[in-house]
């Protein structure tokens, strides 16, 4: 399997942390409306990093004939 797609997922992982990161600075500056904007931010990538993870062990799996991961 190729790296770029977990190449993909640690790029997302890092925006994430990035955002939550500069969302405690601006919350410190007491800058709500910043703070909860890049909470925002941090959140969607969050859940794209999920989703493309998921997808990545879905992959995994059937390329090992195991059986598909079910989703809860």
């Amino acid at each position: 399997m190729s790296q770029r797609p977990h190449e993909r997922a640690a790029e997302l992982h890092n925006l994430a942390a990035h955002a939550h990161a500069a969302a405690a600075v601006a919350h410190g500056k007491e800058d709500h409306l910043t703070a909860h904007e890049l909470s925002k931010q941090a959140l969607e990538h969050s859940m794209n990093v999920h989703k493309l993870t998921q997808e990545l062990g879905q992959k995994t799996a059937q390329s090992q004939g195991a059986a598909p991961i079910q989703k809860p």
